[in-house]
């Protein structure tokens, strides 16, 4: 039998793989089949269902149903729903409706984004009741999340998935196998108090009383404002390396003719600086990594701004780089942060107000507002029957590394944590 370690790491990589499996690529089947104008709502809709669902399903998780069969559960109504995406594209082709589509993809979305908090709860659970430290020990297991990202992502790219509604078949699938996988997880107990319960007690909402907490309160809000720059990079970024290709001297160019190559460099840095986190934790305490999670996010947005994709190509291979510190220091961290200060009882509804603050309120703010800032300063252009967004990007991406530096400098003056929960 698999050791505990082991387990929670294939749990791990299922997880990410699920969404590895479209999320870089479905901009191109979309575009495929005419709802090119509609790529901006289906990857919104992500951060919309992360401000409600996570929180309500770590409730559920909480007081309920067990941590790893909730998470089961929600796959299997996430992959059902996916597979029914795939099944509707793949009958209607080209005439199919985007109201229809865009539905059932959001079903599915909606009880995915809930898993990304609740596995964290199964293996800090698992790693607790094992008497094992989960900073030392979950970053190394989480690490096989990102690597079940990239395979799904090349799986998809190399098999010409990526332009289908086979992409979704791929991650439907790995959602029902996770489904029948979550069975021979470790067990995570719910909350089963006797005696008199307050209303907020009956329904698992003592973690939003965390915000009565001021360095959590402080904590939470900054993850919001920070958690505005996930989704920059990865709405905006490769459109802004393809808008070389209007450019004559850059035609041929490696950064041009290797786009996905280059941005994959992403996520292998994630794999890098996952391991980097148990160190800097016990070290520098969370104030200090969010910190470096912050300029790590002005230099990531910086480099892409004064690079290009031919002699400057190296400054983009940089910001791709940075990004793992940016991310992990942030996400992984900020996790690991909530799991320490918050008790067990409310692990599951804790990890899931993290995930709405960040994927939820940030995220969805934070891609709303840059589509605004990169309208202002780019246009539209079609140049050999394809179209690519053009214009002022340097601009833009000064004003994502302003927001950055001045969410830093402030989270640097006003957030204090306390001395016990400083170094995890």
């Amino acid at each position: 039998m698999m050791n505990l370690k082991t387990r929670l790491a294939l749990m791990n990589f299922l997880e990410f793989a699920v969404w590895g499996a479209y999320l870089t690529c479905m901009g191109v089947y979309l575009g495929n089949i005419g709802m090119g104008v509609h790529i901006g709502s289906f990857f919104a809709m992500q951060g919309i269902v992360s401000i409600f669902m996570p929180a309500l399903m770590g409730i559920v998780a909480d007081r309920w149903i067990p941590a790893q069969r909730l998470t089961g559960l929600c796959h299997l109504v996430a992959g059902l729903f996916m597979l029914a995406s795939a099944w509707y594209g793949h009958s209607m082709g080209a005439d199919a409706q985007y109201g229809i589509l865009f539905s059932l993809y959001s079903v599915s979305v909606a009880f995915y984004m809930p898993t990304l908090a609740l596995t964290n709860s199964v293996a800090y659970t698992a790693l607790t009741k094992a008497n094992m430290d989960t900073v030392k020990e979950f970053p190394p297991i989480r690490i096989f999340g990102t690597i079940g990202f990239i395979c799904a992502m090349w799986f998809v790219d190399l098999t010409g998935f990526n332009q289908t509604e086979c992409q979704f078949v791929t991650s439907g699938v790995l959602s029902i196998i996770l489904f029948l996988y979550s069975f021979t997880l470790p067990s995570c107990p719910v909350t089963n108090t006797g005696g008199k319960k307050s209303l907020s007690e009956t329904f698992g909402l003592q973690a939003f009383a965390l915000f009565k907490r001021k360095e959590m309160a402080v904590f939470f809000i900054f993850s919001a404002l920070l958690g505005a720059s996930l989704q920059i990079t990865n709405g905006f970024a490769t459109p802004y390396i393809q808008s070389f290709e209007t450019m004559s001297e850059y035609v041929g160019a490696f950064g041009v003719e290797h786009a996905t190559i280059l941005y994959s460099l992403s996520q292998i840095s994630e794999t890098c600086c996952i391991l980097l986190i148990p160190f800097f934790m016990k070290r520098y305490g969370i104030k200090q990594v969010m910190l470096i999670a912050m300029m790590a996010w002005v230099l990531r947005f910086g480099f892409l701004g004064l690079g290009n994709p031919g002699s400057g190509v190296w400054l983009f291979v940089l910001s791709m780089i940075i990004y793992g510190m940016a991310f992990d220091f942030f996400n992984i961290s900020g996790s690991l942060y909530v799991d320490k200060a918050t008790d067990p009882s409310i692990r599951s509804s804790a990890q899931g107000l993290f995930i709405l603050m960040t994927n939820g309120i940030g995220a969805t703010i934070g891609s709303l507002a840059a589509q605004q800032v990169v309208n202002l300063f780019t246009t539209q252009t079609e140049v050999e029957g394809r179209i690519y967004t053009v214009g002022d990007w340097g601009t833009t991406w000064t004003i994502f590394a302003a927001y950055a530096f001045v969410v830093g400098v402030v989270f640097a003056i006003v957030f204090r944590p306390k001395k016990e929960d400083v170094k995890a």
